[in-house]
């Protein structure tokens, strides 16, 4: 039998959080205990349904009604999602990185800004220096045939300079 949907999460005692993510909750005399936090709705709303049980809640009050027992009702929740200090410290790192790449890329803009014809000049010196690695493989790869045709090269069998015949002269990228 398909669960019952509940609310915006899709099951009762669900909630969305702003990250995504979906905790459970459930209400007990007055005060709304906090059941865990889940990657996935219905892990969630397994968790509400164990906690169903554990107030000996009625049926009609579940999203899952195929549970016969708070045993397999505990068995099918999973365990809630702990935040611990690692989490923390690796969650504050992460920020700190993201806030210096943003920073970065504040500060390069307004580099490019100021100093337009540094960028134009930046571009033009690595369009001279692939034109001149080009040039360099083009030479190098003459060099070898030449060497190739020449009954007399000075070159050995295993002269690491012979690879420079297969060497590709259109790309831009060495």
């Amino acid at each position: 039998m398909p669960p019952r949907r509940r609310g915006a999460s899709g099951f009762r005692g669900v909630r969305v959080r702003p990250s995504g993510r979906f905790y459970a909750e459930i209400r007990a005399g007055g005060i709304r205990l906090t059941l865990g936090t889940y990657n996935t709705p219905e892990l969630s709303a397994r968790a509400y349904d164990a906690a169903v049980w554990r107030f000996r809640r009625p049926r009609r009050d579940m999203n899952f009604l195929d549970v016969e027992s708070l045993e397999e009702a505990e068995f099918l929740a999973p365990p809630p999602c702990l935040v611990d200090d690692e989490d923390r410290r690796r969650h504050r790192q992460v920020q700190r990185r993201i806030a210096i790449a943003e920073h970065d890329e504040e500060l390069m803009r307004q580099w490019r800004a100021q100093f337009p014809n540094d960028v134009d000049n930046t571009d033009a010196f690595f369009a001279i220096l692939r034109a001149q690695r080009r040039s360099n493989r083009r030479h190098r790869r003459a060099v070898a045939t030449f060497e190739l045709e020449n009954p007399n090269t000075t070159w050995t069998e295993n002269d690491p300079r012979w690879d420079d015949i297969w060497t590709d002269t259109t790309s831009d990228d060495e």
